[in-house]
């Protein structure tokens, strides 16, 4: 995995968007997978600041979400499909029938979770995806002890974790208890992957993702066996890193060697 240590939230942003922007500008019909949150919103601002100053075209471009909850219509304000649309897909020129986020309505939940699989197959499979990092050190809703293999799935949301998301709610009792989310094996699967984190309350879920041992109880260490992965850390988020000196040093030093990879 390779450790990039960035100054704040907005540099991690700015580094984000240059990713996403270059796997584009490489491959105009990107398959993107994409994360919810407070964390890549500065990404989401810049794609779209990108499409009206600078033309940037998104009509070729697939998208698919990490996650959505059950029991939550896409128009619901909570939902991660509103989520998207407010923050992102209105504002490009991407198509509608090219965004894909799970349905917390299907029926039956358990089909839903193979369809999305499929569909993700059928479209090649994600070139980058985009990944946050929970408090207990999970990325989509793969809470502690997901299995390492997982694909899409319906999962129980802890207590944490519910009480994370209490924010966007009026209260923690409105927070739905579960979400359809892609496995840890299915984001295994995308080509690329850039793990951003920001924030003194990431530092902890930071160490263990990057430094400590693979292990369901820590899901976003699974990347550690990803081929192409890009830690993107906000220094806070960073602050319990072991390694630190050396991510730095690596960072500085990378032009070196630039022209021979």
């Amino acid at each position: 995995m390779k450790v990039i240590i960035v100054r704040d939230s907005e540099e991690m942003s700015d580094r984000a968007a240059e990713t996403v922007l270059d796997a584009l500008a490489q491959k105009p019909d990107l398959v993107l997978g994409l994360a919810t949150g407070s964390t890549p919103e500065g990404l989401y601002r810049r794609l779209v600041k990108a499409h009206k100053n600078e033309g940037v075209d998104f009509s070729r471009v697939v998208t698919f979400n990490l996650d959505e909850y059950v029991g939550l219509a896409p128009e619901h304000p909570q939902s991660y499909r509103y989520f998207m649309n407010e923050k992102l897909f209105d504002h490009v020129n991407v198509k509608p029938e090219n965004t894909h986020v799970p349905d917390g309505l299907a029926e039956p939940l358990l089909e839903h979770c193979a369809e999305y699989e499929r569909m993700i197959d059928d479209a090649g499979g994600i070139d980058l995806q985009v990944l946050g990092v929970g408090g207990d050190g999970h990325i989509a809703f793969n809470e502690p002890g997901t299995s390492l293999g997982s694909l899409t799935h319906v999962a129980a949301l802890t207590r944490e974790t519910i009480e994370d998301n209490a924010r966007f709610f009026d209260s923690a009792d409105q927070v739905p208890c579960f979400a359809v989310t892609m496995g840890i094996g299915s984001i295994l699967k995308a080509r690329k992957c850039i793990l951003l984190a920001s924030g003194s309350n990431k530092a902890h879920p930071v160490r263990a993702a990057i430094e400590g041992p693979v292990t369901s109880s820590i899901t976003a260490s699974a990347l550690q066996m990803h081929p192409d992965t890009v830690a993107i850390v906000e220094q806070d988020a960073a602050a319990h890193l072991e390694r630190l000196e050396f991510y730095r040093w690596q960072q500085q030093n990378w032009h070196l060697i630039a022209d021979k990879l």
